[in-house]
């Protein structure tokens, strides 16, 4: 009953974010609004910021954030639980996110990311992902921040994967630092499973469930930076990884 409850005011509010609220934002996405500022943030990506945070609260999610995002250039590292995890984080700091290619065609999501600077992969395709390290590096080296899930994949919630260390290839290249970001949903990441994908569950799915949950804190835990290592890759996806580990393991 309390479901049913949700779904009647939760419905509406997305499909007002969907028709007025995300062509508004996209009003905002072109070089030309970034000369403006709010708040000390470029429009274009304070835009993005309040989509994020409206499209949370919509599904029951209010941010919590603990520790500060590094500024400028910094490659953020966050464990993938749920396709709202880019929401999350662009509700605490604008990045241009590396993203799996399908994204681009998700409601709401895919186009907020697509013309928020999103660098998509195509798996399986190595051409594709040499084109997505040299962008990555790019950015880095013309002071923007990028966001990636080492991962590749969200999992099911309950434990965090190997991270891959050729994504870490870019701030390694470029001399920037990696920050890991731990997502954590509930209280003390207690609603981690109800938030991931169900085993063979698609987004539309997924978006219908998650839109039915009570609501919940949204726990961002900027952690510990990792400078660029001269032994290599691998050294800064295992520190990052273990970062991560250590906050979720915190109940």
């Amino acid at each position: 009953m309390r479901r049913l409850f949700r779904y009647c005011y939760r419905i509406p509010l997305v499909l007002l974010h969907a028709f007025i609220g995300l062509p508004m934002v996209l009003l905002f996405l072109n070089p030309w609004t970034a000369r403006f500022t709010v708040f000390g943030e470029p429009l274009n990506q304070w835009a993005v910021g309040v989509w994020s945070r409206l499209l949370l609260r919509i599904f029951g999610l209010r941010a919590r954030r603990f520790g500060t995002p590094l500024p400028g250039a910094v490659l953020f590292v966050a464990n993938h639980v749920s396709w709202l995890d880019i929401s999350v984080l662009h509700s605490q700091r604008w990045m241009g996110f590396v993203a799996k290619a399908e994204i681009e065609r998700w409601p709401l999501i895919g186009t907020v990311v697509s013309h928020a600077g999103t660098i998509y992969h195509h798996r399986g395709d190595n051409a594709s992902l040499h084109g997505v390290m040299h962008q990555m590096l790019n950015r880095l080296q013309s002071g923007l921040a990028v966001g990636v899930f080492p991962e590749g994949r969200t999992l099911s919630g309950e434990r965090i994967g190997v991270f891959h260390a050729r994504i870490f290839q870019p701030a390694v290249l470029a001399n920037c630092p990696a920050q890991p970001v731990a997502i954590k949903y509930g209280e003390k990441g207690s609603a981690q499973t109800q938030m991931a994908f169900a085993p063979r569950e698609h987004f539309f799915g997924n978006l219908v469930r998650v839109l039915g949950e009570p609501s919940r804190v949204c726990e961002v835990h900027f952690l510990e930076p990792v400078a660029a290592s001269d032994d290599g890759r691998r050294k800064m996806a295992d520190l990052c990884r273990q970062r991560i580990v250590d906050v979720m393991a915190v109940s």
